[in-house]
């Protein structure tokens, strides 16, 4: 029994020392999909911030005019829910595919599998960003108050950041077993934002459905981030304990999972 425990605790220091040692590929991982992204794009990187200004503009016009949604502020209200959402979004759906797309590679030499999923996880990190300047963009059009609680934007996206790990490992792991995973998750994702506080308030929303609603873990942390950048306050302890918590269950999830089927993925991919 001792020399069980003494060989995954090894098994364990050795992970995250394999982890140390393939840094640098992982920094190349990421400039490499940022180069990839915006080849032969004219505007370059000017598109991670054009994109939600633009995607901005028209929500607004459709929401706040036609449906008459009585948001104060609305366009920043729109954008610091869509930052988070896109920034899920993007993470876990470049991380499900991560391992397939990296196939040729993983068949001819050793690297950590995970750090396909974190590359992935880290890119989405970056363009979110690049997002936050356009959100800024529009709160100083909008001459929005900027609250000194604005020096805690890094805790949400941070939280949202290992959640986003998590998801990605359980996503990436499944697909390699069963591919109709990417399309079942494409119809959950288009789901999921209607789910998610970004377009609208949460307060039109009947009773019963603020109840299916709450199990929904993008809302708490929409909500941090907003409270944070629009309308000025402390998340309370109760609130950092849900979102680190949430953050945490599925970031050992993943890794469980993930580490538990990685030698097989050789065989199916």
């Amino acid at each position: 029994m001792d020399t069980e425990v003494k060989n995954r605790n090894c098994s364990m220091q050795d992970y995250f020392q394999k982890f140390y040692r393939y840094r640098y590929l992982l920094k190349e991982l990421v400039s490499r999909d940022i180069k990839v992204k915006y080849r032969r794009s004219v505007l370059g990187v000017a598109w991670s911030v054009l994109n939600p200004l633009l995607m901005m503009l028209v929500m607004t016009a459709v929401f706040s005019t036609i449906f008459k949604f009585q948001v104060e502020n609305y366009p920043v209200y729109y954008l610091t829910g869509l930052l988070i959402f896109n920034f899920v979004n993007e993470a876990t759906n470049a991380s499900m595919t991560s391992i397939i797309d990296n196939a040729p590679l993983i068949k001819k030499v050793y690297i950590p599998k995970y750090i396909f999923v974190l590359e992935k996880c880290l890119f989405a990190f970056v363009n979110a960003l690049y997002s936050l300047i356009a959100m800024f963009i529009i709160m100083l059009i909008l001459r929005v108050h900027v609250s000194w609680t604005i020096v805690l934007l890094p805790i949400p996206l941070v939280y949202t950041f290992l959640f986003s790990v998590g998801l990605g490992l359980i996503l990436g792991t499944c697909n390699v077993f069963f591919r109709d995973i990417g399309h079942l998750y494409g119809v959950w994702t288009m789901a999921w934002m209607y789910l998610t506080p970004i377009i609208y308030p949460i307060e039109i929303l009947p009773d019963f459905v603020k109840s299916v609603v709450a199990f929904n873990p993008l809302i708490y942390y929409v909500n941090y981030f907003r409270n944070i950048v629009l309308y000025g306050m402390i998340p309370s302890f109760r609130e950092n304990i849900i979102c680190i918590g949430i953050a945490l269950l599925f970031l050992i999830f993943g890794l469980w999972v993930f580490k538990a089927n990685q030698d097989k993925f050789i065989l199916h991919i």
